[in-house]
């Protein structure tokens, strides 16, 4: 069983006390619900981290790679992995946001990012959660996505009746690790509630169902704090 673990968190810039200022505090219980979400992940002693999130295409970031703070107005860039603060690749936001996460622990084990595109198909999920599951003999995977952006009018997509309804189905098939209910989103019903971690998700479940086994969850989190739906979740074998 390759994938021992995983950990869900969501990726809102505003996760980083830098670029929240003043409201950092608003943040504070899902701040802390990632935290423990990622320290749980790292007790799984994995010899291989898997950053995962949403990006332009789908495929691996090798390291060294930095992500940017920049465009929130914010001079704070945040490697890969810590030991290598410099190199040509460009980590997407959620990626950025994982590898923020991940840098407030210490992790004894190789980190390595993933993204995976809004619209990437069911093959290309699949194809991406078999190499996930098969990357090291015993690898973690932290993965970054926000549920709809349409849950009020002061949301970034307004408001959608759908919004919620299908919130709930996600925190409920986070918390029961049910890998058939992830890979059953619509992708179309996902881009229309600007979803942000209908693929990442996938990906997971993918994954997990290539390590065989049953899987065991766990949801510590699921608000919509600004009109955008945030779970954290653990996913381990049962």
């Amino acid at each position: 069983m390759p994938l021992v673990a995983a950990a869900v968190c969501p990726h809102p810039p505003l996760l980083v006390p830098e670029v929240a200022g003043a409201a950092a505090g608003e943040l504070a219980d899902l701040r802390a619900a990632c935290d423990a979400a990622v320290a749980r992940l790292l007790a799984t002693e994995p010899d291989c981290v898997v950053v995962l999130g949403s990006g332009p295409g789908t495929g691996w970031i090798v390291p060294p790679a930095v992500g940017t703070f920049r465009p929130f107005g914010v001079d704070l860039t945040v490697p890969l992995v810590p030991a290598l603060p410099d190199g040509p690749a460009t980590l997407p936001s959620s990626v950025t946001v994982g590898a923020w996460l991940l840098g407030r622990h210490r992790v004894g084990a190789g980190v390595v990012g993933a993204q995976v595109a809004s619209d990437a198909t069911a093959d290309e999920v699949a194809e991406l959660a078999r190499q996930v599951d098969g990357y090291r003999p015993r690898v973690a995977l932290l993965v970054m996505g926000d549920g709809s952006a349409s849950r009020g009018e002061k949301s970034p997509g307004y408001h959608d009746p759908r919004a919620e309804p299908y919130d709930e189905g996600v925190a409920r098939a986070l918390a029961d690790a049910d890998a058939a209910a992830l890979l059953g989103l619509d992708p179309e019903l996902s881009a229309e509630l600007k979803v942000a971690g209908r693929a990442p998700w996938q990906v997971l479940a993918g994954a997990a169902r290539a390590a065989g086994g049953a899987w065991r969850g766990e949801l510590s989190y699921h608000a919509a704090p600004y009109g955008v739906a945030y779970f954290v979740a653990g996913w381990e074998p049962a």
